[in-house]
């Protein structure tokens, strides 16, 4: 890790420090950079290695915040949806989405079709197909698996998903470093440095060093670290105040499963209300399988350790097969699951599913929002310090528009006029084509890859693709898979885990296999190459053998809280040895 941490870091001058590198603060980093800024992007762990990969990873309009009236929200939601299409076409695809409307429903065939409408003249500038009512005949034609009981008939409109949100939040972050930005992984704030009322930095900690500290300095800070940001503020050293004083996050905890194909599985996305307590459960064509989802559960727990527990795993399962009747899904079918904590604004009262969805700008100088909805919290309790924002909520689908009033609010801040944002008009690394198509096709046949490789690739890396292939050098074995039978989804190259280290930031190997090669999200949670990816470190990265061994081991204890079927069925510890 030598050489990770400029050793310069200190003397260097900032306009802007981001805490936590998800989807919005590699978005801030990106935006506020792009502008002229020169920023420093933090976080403790990895890129997205907290809330943005817990998702149900759709890049939504988010229809059902019409039941709560945020009609501004929606229309966010669709506009910068079609701007993601544009910016990464390799992540962002449209899907059709299904509204099953059944007699236990809240809301009747005439209600969702006022919702949908409402949808449509929302999305008035959108590039996806409007929606269809469907009778019952045609909805049980459309998806044959349905439930036929109690069905009334059935919406059909379209959405987009990104498969990989994951890689969404790693462009924006390379993105934002090809352009000037300081990105360092693994480097956790140990406090906000307080100087005559107002934070002027940071002091963080080499999380994978020898702990060594770093004090930057910056005339703003922008705490985005999702469910973290009272853990953060925490640390603001405020003579005459309590360090838990104010409170903004009251996060929810969301459970997803994942299965392989089952009986009666659609090729649609199932928008479904549940029986039992009609919450939105969705069941997504995804990777090759299904992702089931999800919970929405106030959560108190361990922010560093969320794990979905049996009994949501129970009321998942329970709800598909009665949507499904046919998929008679158990727990052995369950391949992993993997929780979150969504970092919701603090608000105790009330169904956890109605807490807005909203963000907020906080502008801790003024003691209210700078930008996006307003927030209930503790925070008249908090001291108004100068030089300090926090985010409160973000949805992935809106991470840019948030990254804009965010950055428009930092330049308020510095005294200087905003330059516009340029995050639409500037493509993602991967998504730098004119026409994906087109490129896709070319890579394919001058490759030399089979189509699967080749379509991995893409699938990852877009516009890099190519460059992903060069890291190989002259060595054909580092173009071939590292285990077989091999998948799209779980069939990683050499070549890959090479470009994740040297191109791509990571640092470790739960790095290249969860959030960059994406291999961890295949049937195995990639127990079957971690071995052979780190060996592919020791021959080509200097590794040591050592050190492969514990990288692998890292990755198999962090892995069990997806609870895998894999690591159960090996009967292994996280060491690779057996159960007692």
């Amino acid at each position: 890790m030598a050489g990770r941490i400029p050793e310069d870091i200190q003397d260097q001058t900032f306009d802007l420090i981001v805490v936590g590198a998800g989807i919005n603060g590699a978005g801030i980093a990106r935006d506020a950079v792009l502008r002229g800024l020169k920023v420093l992007l933090l976080d403790k762990g990895d890129l997205s290695s907290g809330t943005s990969s817990w998702s149900s990873r759709l890049i939504h309009g988010g229809l059902r915040y019409l039941e709560y009236y945020e009609f501004y929200l929606v229309r966010e939601s669709l506009s910068d949806r079609e701007k993601l299409l544009r910016m990464a076409p390799h992540l962002v695809k449209p899907m059709p989405f299904v509204v099953p409307i059944y007699e236990h429903n809240k809301r009747g065939p005439k209600m969702v079709r006022l919702g949908m409408i409402a949808f449509d003249l929302l999305s008035f500038d959108k590039s996806l197909e409007t929606h269809r009512m469907l009778g019952r005949d045609e909805a049980l034609r459309t998806v044959p698996g349905l439930n036929p009981e109690g069905l009334r008939g059935a919406a059909l409109y379209y959405d987009c998903q990104v498969e990989y949100a994951e890689r969404l939040v790693v462009e924006n972050a390379i993105s934002a470093r090809e352009h000037g930005a300081v990105v360092l992984t693994y480097a956790r704030v140990e406090r906000l440095v307080l100087e005559d009322g107002a934070v002027r930095g940071v002091e963080f900690a080499d999380a994978l060093g020898n702990g060594r500290t770093y004090t930057v300095r910056a005339p703003v800070t922008v705490n985005v670290s999702g469910p973290w940001v009272d853990r953060v503020l925490a640390s603001l050293d405020t003579p005459g105040v309590e360090p838990d004083a104010g409170r903004f996050m009251g996060g929810t905890k969301g459970t997803h499963l994942v299965v392989d194909p089952f009986p009666g599985a659609p090729a649609e996305v199932l928008y479904y209300e549940a029986i039992s307590d009609n919450r939105p459960i969705l069941v997504i064509p995804w990777n090759g399988r299904y992702l089931i989802g999800t919970t929405d559960i106030r959560y108190e727990g361990d922010l560093d350790l969320v794990v979905g527990d049996e009994g949501e795993i129970r009321y998942l399962l329970q709800e598909t097969n009665a949507l499904i009747p046919e998929a008679k899904l158990t727990r052995e079918d369950v391949l992993f699951t993997y929780s979150g904590v969504r970092p919701l604004p603090y608000n105790p009262e009330g169904e956890a599913g109605g807490v807005t969805r909203s963000h907020v700008v906080f502008d801790h100088a003024e003691g209210r929002s700078a930008a996006g909805g307003k927030v209930k919290s503790a925070s008249a309790e908090f001291p108004q310090v100068g030089g300090l924002l926090s985010i409160i909520g973000g949805k992935l689908t809106t991470y840019r528009n948030l990254a804009r009033q965010t950055t428009d609010a930092v330049f308020k801040k510095l005294g200087r006029k905003a330059p516009p944002s340029a995050t639409d008009r500037v493509p993602l690394p991967g998504g730098a084509l004119r026409d994906f198509d087109a490129f896709s096709a070319e890579f394919k046949a001058r490759s030399g890859l089979s189509e699967m490789l080749a379509s991995r690739l893409l699938k990852i890396y877009g516009a890099r693709a190519d460059d992903v292939l060069a890291e190989a050098g002259g060595e054909p074995s580092l173009k071939l898979p590292l285990t077989s039978p091999a998948t799209v989804e779980t069939a990683l190259m050499g070549c890959e885990v090479l470009y994740a280290f040297r191109r791509e930031m990571a640092q470790t190997l739960a790095d290249v296999l969860l959030r960059r090669s994406m291999v961890a999200y295949g049937p195995d949670v990639a127990l079957d190459v971690a071995d052979a990816a780190a060996e592919v470190a020791v021959e080509h990265l200097g590794w040591s053998r050592k050190r492969a061994e514990r990288e692998v081991r890292q990755y198999r204890e962090w892995i069990e809280r997806y609870t895998p079927r894999a690591l159960a069925t090996a009967g292994l510890s996280p060491e690779g040895g057996e159960r007692a």
